[in-house]
This record gives C-alpha cells, structure tokens and sequence, in this order.
C-alpha cells in the first residue's frame, strides 16, 4: 500500500493553501467536509470524473489542509483544522464564510 504524504504542520505554507482552495470544486469540497465532518471522496456529489475528484483531493492533501486516511479501498478526507487555525488563525473560516455567502456555490451545484 502506497503512503499518502501529509506535511508537518510547520510545512504547511500559505500560498499553497490559498492555491489548493482558489479552485471553486476543491473550495466545494472543503466546505462540504467542514459541514459534515469526515467523508469519503465518493460521498461528495461533483460535477468532475473520479479522476478528477482524485487530483482535487491530493492537491487539499499536499496543501495541508485536509487528511486522508485510506480504509480498504476508500479514502476518507478529513479537515486539519487545528493545524491550519494554529499556523493562519482565522483564515479557513473566513474563506469559507466567503464562499457559503456566494453565488459561486449554486453555480457549482447546477452544472
């Protein structure tokens, strides 16, 4: 089996999380798994091949923001909210304030 590489809190670098979430599908997921909690990548409805789903959850992973545990064949993603409260304080909730109060959302949802 194949180990996913998580940074060390210290490694987790703001412009690469403003990077992973500048996308509206990876913002999509961040938002869902912040709303419910822990999931699989096949419990999130969106409008992209599993491949795709894939390259969203491993750019979230490498930016430090969620963790994924692998259980058989699923992969549950989970946020690192203490790690990334700790290194920018304030920030995850802003955006993701910013994102629940906009249209970009619906549009997201409809496709």
């Amino acid at each position: 089996m194949k180990i996913l590489h998580h940074p060390d809190r210290s490694d987790i670098h703001l412009s690469s999380v403003l990077y992973a979430l500048s996308d509206p599908v990876r913002l999509y997921i961040v938002s869902e798994i912040k709303k419910v909690g822990e999931r699989t990548c096949g419990d999130i409805s969106v409008p992209v091949a599993k491949s795709t789903l894939s390259h969203h959850a491993r750019c979230l992973r490498e930016a430090g923001i969620v963790h994924v545990r692998v259980q058989g064949t699923q992969r549950f993603l989970s946020l690192r909210t203490e790690d990334l409260e700790f290194r920018f304080p304030g920030l995850l909730a802003s955006i993701l304030n910013a994102f629940d109060s906009s249209s970009e959302k619906d549009q997201l949802l409809q496709l």
